[in-house]
């Protein structure tokens, strides 16, 4: 049989296994879940018995566990080393979902539900794929599987997991697929990733929440002073205002920035599928530059005072906002996290005080696009899809990226097959149908063409 006819033959079991492990609210982030999380671990790992693999087990870690399982074919072939993360983010807000968020659906040729996508849809093809190859006796390649519960909080265990187990974890090359292609027509290889910063502010004035109309106007509102600290973040050329945030910046050559924007792209379909009348951005750089190799500051949540239904005229004691940055090559998140903290305290006006706290980071990372592993990438999306794949740099971040450089010396392939409109992070997550099955049938012939 061959291996398009094994695929076709069993999508459907596949799927309903992927929905299956959907139904699980593997959420990482609220300790409620706690039990769920574990619970999607033993289903990955009890279907990585199904399949036939040599070895696999729950690694114990201060957190959530690690999935780990491996495969040995032959001492002299490769090892390709999986990796990939079996938790989600949290399905908030829930009444923007058209279908329940862990109750996955097929509409329009897409899968709706929570980790859809990111990451258990796109894990899960790798999963297929192993059965696919061994079940046809195709296994070229030894294989070992890394699936953490912890991606989504900033993957808190994982590096002394690596650090202590390197001998497990040994291997020729890493493949990873949590990022997203340009489209169903313009298949794409991510060669770099953005790093992160995460910050949460807290700003206190009054010890108390206060009556706005016997207080207002003498007390300082740390709503209205957070608002104008993070007003002031940015200038009116979008350029980040903390002194040293560039310092280090790498800046691409004008060629590199030409071939970056060959890359497919319509601004109107953009805005148009945003629903905005205009971007912005720093000056001086494009759509695709300013989200793939320039850095980034958002505010991802901000709150205080009274927010239910109705009024209530109180002046608030506290504020707090959460903020993202995301880093590129040569920023240190850690660094950044500290020049972040030194400006947002020396902004603060003397009528209130300020807490920040750093909650986890990454370095950003560059693939290479030389070698034997890039071209073994790029001939399985050829043979595929039967178009060459365009190399891109990817505005989200995986900070095992870097750590896998760092610790075991091994490049990554990210080869990915989500879309951007899929609606990671966000209510009504999707991952296409087509793209679960198409990239099976790519992840066995990189597989192929890797041994080769």
């Amino acid at each position: 049989m061959m291996v398009k006819e094994y695929i076709d033959s069993n999508i459907q079991r596949f799927q309903d296994e992927l929905f299956e492990w959907l139904r699980i609210p593997s959420v990482s982030a609220d300790s409620r879940y706690k039990q769920d999380v574990r619970k999607a671990a033993e289903f990955l790992k009890a279907k990585f018995q199904e399949i036939g693999v040599d070895h696999a087990e729950l690694c114990e870690t201060g957190g959530h566990p690690i999935v780990y399982a491996e495969k040995k074919v032959n001492p002299s072939a490769p090892t390709i080393l999986v990796y990939g993360h079996y938790d989600v983010q949290p399905p908030d807000p829930l009444d923007l979902w058209i279908s329940p968020p862990f109750e996955p659906q097929v509409r329009d040729g897409k899968i709706f539900a929570r980790g859809a996508c990111d990451d258990k849809g796109q894990v899960y093809m790798h999963v297929k794929a192993f059965e696919t190859m061994s079940r046809l006796n195709r296994l070229s390649c030894n294989v070992k599987f890394m699936v953490e519960g912890e991606e989504e909080v900033g993957s808190e265990n994982l590096a002394s997991f690596v650090r202590d187990n390197k001998e497990k974890l040994k291997a020729d090359i890493i493949l990873i697929s949590d990022t997203a292609m340009i489209s169903l027509d313009h298949p794409s290889i991510t060669v770099g990733l953005r790093g992160l910063s995460y910050m949460e502010v807290e700003v206190t004035g009054p010890n108390r929440d206060l009556h706005s109309g016997v207080y207002g106007g003498a007390i300082a509102n740390p709503v209205n002073v957070l608002c104008r600290m993070i007003a002031s973040l940015h200038d009116d050329k979008g350029r980040i205002t903390i002194p040293g945030f560039y310092d280090k910046v790498v800046e691409l050559k004008p060629a590199e920035r030409e071939a970056l924007n060959r890359a497919p792209f319509s601004l109107e379909t953009y805005k148009r599928d945003l629903q905005i009348n205009e971007i912005w951005g720093e000056e001086g750089y494009t759509t695709l530059e300013r989200t793939g190799i320039r850095p980034t500051l958002d505010v991802n949540g901000i709150w205080g005072g009274y927010t239910g239904e109705g009024a209530k005229t109180v002046l608030p004691s506290k504020a707090h906002a959460k903020i993202s940055m995301r880093l590129v090559p040569n920023q240190s998140s850690e660094e950044i996290s500290k020049l972040f903290t030194k400006h947002i305290k020396a902004i603060a006006p003397p009528t209130v005080s300020v807490n920040v706290i750093a909650h986890h980071g990454g370095e950003p990372a560059v693939t290479p696009t030389e070698g034997k592993a890039f071209a073994a990438a790029a001939k399985a999306f050829e043979s595929v899809w039967g178009k060459r794949p365009i190399p891109t740099r990817d505005g989200g971040s995986i900070p095992i990226v870097a750590l896998f450089k760092k610790e075991l010396n091994l490049d990554t392939v990210l080869m990915g097959f989500g879309l951007d409109s899929d609606a990671i992070h966000a209510p009504n997550e999707h991952f296409g149908v087509k793209n679960f099955r198409m990239g099976i049938e790519t992840i066995v012939a990189f597989h192929k063409h890797y041994a080769e």
